[in-house]
C-alpha cells in the first residue's frame, strides 16, 4: 500500500508493529511524550470536525473513547470542541480504568461543559457525527464488552463518522475486519498511515502531525520524508495499491 498527499509526497506505511516501536523511541530516547503527543492527536481531531460540521455549532457531536491513548485523543478533542462552542457528548468504555494520560484528559474534560454520559444513556443519543477513538492501533483479537457494545451502537447511527488514527474493529497492520467494526466517512491516523488502511476501510483518510521528530521516525522508517505535512498539521492522503 502507497499513500501519497494532495502535494505529492509519498508517505510510508507502518505495521503496528513498527508504529509501537517508534512510539517507544520517542517516549523512551527522543520525545515528545505521551501527554504532548496525546493533546497533539486530540487537536487535530478537533480541527478535521470542525471542518466537517463547517461551523455549525448546534450539531450534536457524540465522542466514543477507550481507555488507552486512542481514547485520550478522543477525549482532548472534547475539550478542544467544547471550548470553541460546540455540543458534545462525551461517552467512554470504563472511566475507573483509564490509563495514566488518558486519565489526566478526563480530569481536564470534566473542568468544561462538556456533557459526560453513560453507555445506558448513548442509547437516547442521535448524534449528527460520531468521533470513534476506542481502540486504534493496538487490537488484538475481537473487540470485546463495551467497546464491542459501543461499535454496535455506532454501526444503527445514521451520523457521520470519524475514526482516530484507524477505524475500532479493524486490524491496522493488515486491514482486516473483525466481527464488529466501525465504518467511518474520514479517517484520522496519526504520525504515519498504518498498512491496513485501504480507502475501503477509512472513507476520506488524512494524516495528522502528533510532533514525532523526523530522526525518530527514521530510525524505523529510512524512506521517511521530513517535509509530508509541508506547513500543515494535517494533510490529506489518496491509498494506492
Amino acid at each position: 500500500m502507497e499513500f501519497i498527499t494532495e502535494d505529492g509526497v509519498k508517505v510510508p506505511a507502518v505495521t503496528a508493529k513498527q508504529m509501537k516501536e517508534i512510539d517507544r523511541i520517542a517516549l523512551e530516547e527522543t520525545g515528545p511524550n505521551i501527554f504532548q503527543m496525546m493533546e497533539n492527536a486530540g487537536r487535530n481531531l478537533a480541527e478535521l470536525t470542525m471542518k466537517v460540521l463547517d461551523k455549525n455549532k448546534k450539531q450534536n457531536v457524540v465522542i466514543l473513547a477507550g481507555t488507552g491513548g486512542n481514547g485520550g485523543g478522543g477525549i482532548c478533542a472534547a475539550r478542544h470542541l467544547v471550548n470553541k462552542g460546540y455540543n458534545v457528548k462525551m461517552c467512554v468504555t470504563d472511566g475507573k480504568k483509564l490509563k495514566d494520560a488518558t486519565a489526566y484528559q478526563y480530569h481536564i474534560l470534566r473542568a468544561t461543559d462538556a456533557k459526560i454520559i453513560s453507555v445506558d444513556e448513548l442509547q437516547n443519543e442521535k448524534p449528527d457525527l460520531i468521533i470513534d477513538a476506542i481502540i486504534g492501533y493496538s487490537l488484538n483479537g475481537e473487540p470485546k464488552g463495551t467497546a464491542k457494545e459501543l461499535i454496535k451502537w455506532v454501526n444503527h447511527q445514521l451520523a457521520i463518522i470519524i475514526s482516530l488514527d484507524v477505524p475500532s474493529g479493524i486490524n491496522a497492520t493488515t486491514g482486516k475486519q473483525t466481527k464488529f467494526f466501525v465504518k467511518p466517512d474520514l479517517t484520522l491516523t496519526l504520525a504515519l498511515p498504518k498498512t491496513g488502511l485501504s480507502s475501503e476501510v477509512t472513507g476520506e483518510l488524512y494524516l495528522g502531525d502528533i510532533g514525532i521528530p523526523s530522526k525518530t521516525i527514521s530510525k524505523i522508517i529510512s524512506t521517511h520524508d521530513i517535509n509530508t505535512f509541508g506547513s500543515n498539521y494535517l494533510v490529506q492522503l489518496t491509498a494506492h495499491n
